[in-house]
C-alpha cells in the first residue's frame, strides 16, 4: 500500500511539475537540440573527475554544434534547460539586460601600477630563461603565479611572492577550489550545500576557505591600522580622477576609504569585494597573457577569450529572433562566436593577426568580445 501511495505522489508531482513548465517545453522545443547532450552520465561515474579541460572540451562540442544551427543550441543538465548561443545579434540582446557598472572600475587607475607590473614581468622573465632549450613545457604555473602576485599587489598591497614560492598555502588553496568548483558542475550530489557537507571534498573545502580567509583578514586588518595612523586625507573624487592623489593607493585603500572609512564596509564585505578582484582577476590574466604588438594580442584574445564561456539566467521570457523561456539560462559562448566561419570566414580556426587590420576587419557588433560586452563588460576591458 505505501509503494503505491508513493508511486501515486511520485506521478502526481511529475505531471504538476511538467504542466507548470509546459511553456518552457513549448519554447524549448522550437530551438534545435545538442547533437551531444551535456555530460551528466559520464559525471555521475565513480572514477570520472571533470575538471575544467573537461567543460572546456564539451564547450568546444555544444559552441559547433550551435554554430550549425542558426547560432542556438538547447541541451538539458538534469531539470535545468540551458541555450548555448554564437550568434552576436541575439547575444548584443543579452548582455544588455545588466546592471550598470560602477565608476570605481576605470581603467585609468590600473595606469599607475604600471611599475609593479614591470617589476613581477622581470620576475617571471628570469624564471622563464632556467626553461630554455628544454623542450615543451607548460607555461601556466609560471603565468599563474605571476598574475597572483601582481593582483595581490595591486589590488591589496600586499607582495605574496608566489612567483618565488609556487607552493604557497594560498596559491595551492585557490587552485584547489578552483578545481572543485568545476567538479561540482557537474556532479549532481556535490551541488546541495547539505549534502556535499557529507562528502570528504567538503572538509578540505572548508579548509582551503579558512586558510584564504584567515590571510585576507590579516591583510585588511593592518591596511585599516595603516591607513588610521597615517591619517590618509581623501580628496573629493571626480569623473576624470586625480590620479596624482592618488599614486600608488591599492583598490583596498579606495575601497576602505570610499566606503566611509571606519563606518563603511566590514571587514567581511570587505574581503569579498577583494576576493572577486583577486580570484577572477588571476585566472582570467594568466588565460590571456598565456598566448601573445597590438594584432597579435587581439587575435590572441579572439581564440583563446580570457572567459570562454558565461551564463546569464532568463528572468522572463526574452524575444530574440527565438523567445527564451524564463527559468532557463543561457550560455555565452564566446569561444564559440570567435571561432563562427560565418563571421570569421573559413579559416576561422586559424591564428592570423591581420585580419585585425583596420582594411580587413569588418565583423559585426557584438562578434568579438573576449571582455565581454554591455554594461558588465570586464574591468580588464581598455577598448
Amino acid at each position: 500500500m505505501i509503494v503505491w501511495l508513493l508511486l501515486l505522489l511520485t506521478v502526481s508531482w511529475t505531471v504538476v511539475y511538467r504542466y507548470r513548465r509546459r511553456n518552457m517545453y513549448r519554447l524549448a522545443a522550437t530551438i534545435p537540440a545538442l547533437k551531444e547532450e551535456l555530460p551528466v552520465y559520464q559525471s555521475m561515474k565513480v572514477d570520472a573527475t571533470p575538471g575544467r579541460d573537461d567543460i572546456m572540451t564539451s564547450l568546444q562540442k555544444f559552441s559547433y554544434s550551435a554554430m550549425e544551427n542558426d547560432g542556438s543550441a538547447r541541451g538539458w543538465l538534469f531539470h535545468i534547460l540551458y541555450f548555448i548561443m554564437v550568434n552576436p545579434v541575439d547575444l548584443e540582446m543579452v548582455l544588455k539586460t545588466c546592471l550598470e557598472k560602477d565608476d570605481l572600475h576605470s581603467p585609468k587607475i590600473v595606469e599607475n601600477f604600471v611599475d609593479v607590473f614591470s617589476e613581477q614581468s622581470e620576475k617571471l622573465v628570469q624564471l622563464l630563461i632556467s626553461c630554455a632549450n628544454v623542450g615543451n613545457f607548460s607555461i601556466w604555473p609560471f603565468i599563474s603565479t605571476y598574475s597572483l602576485d601582481s593582483i595581490f599587489e595591486t589590488a591589496m598591497g600586499v607582495k605574496l611572492n608566489a612567483q618565488g614560492n609556487p607552493g604557497s598555502e594560498f596559491l595551492k588553496s585557490m587552485n584547489y577550489l578552483m578545481n572543485l568548483i568545476c567538479k561540482r558542475i557537474f556532479r549532481l550530489w556535490l551541488q546541495p550545500e547539505w549534502l556535499f557537507k557529507l562528502f570528504p571534498q567538503s572538509r578540505e573545502h572548508d579548509h582551503c576557505i579558512k586558510q584564504m580567509h584567515d590571510f585576507t583578514d590579516d591583510v585588511i586588518r593592518n591596511k585599516r591600522e595603516e591607513i588610521k595612523s597615517e591619517k590618509l586625507s581623501i580628496p573629493e573624487m571626480y569623473n576624470d580622477y586625480d590620479l596624482g592623489a592618488y599614486k600608488r593607493k591599492t583598490f583596498l585603500d579606495l575601497l576602505i576609504s570610499l566606503s566611509g572609512g571606519e563606518k563603511g564596509y566590514n571587514n567581511e564585505e570587505l574581503r569579498e569585494e577583494a576576493f572577486v578582484l583577486m580570484v577572477a582577476g588571476t585566472d582570467t590574466s594568466a588565460v590571456a597573457v598565456g598566448y601573445t604588438l597590438k594584432l597579435v594580442v587581439k587575435e590572441s584574445l579572439r581564440l583563446f577569450p580570457p572567459v570562454p564561456f558565461i551564463i546569464r539566467k532568463v528572468l522572463e521570457d526574452t524575444k530574440l529572433r527565438r523567445t527564451m523561456p524564463a527559468g532557463s539560462g543561457i550560455v555565452v559562448s564566446i569561444w564559440g562566436l570567435h571561432r563562427d566561419p560565418k563571421y570569421w570566414g573559413p579559416d576561422a580556426e586559424h591564428f592570423d593577426p591581420d585580419r585585425f587590420l583596420p582594411e580587413r576587419f569588418n565583423v559585426p557588433p557584438c562578434s568579438y568580445m573576449p571582455f565581454s560586452s554591455g554594461p558588465r563588460n570586464c574591468l580588464g576591458k581598455s577598448e
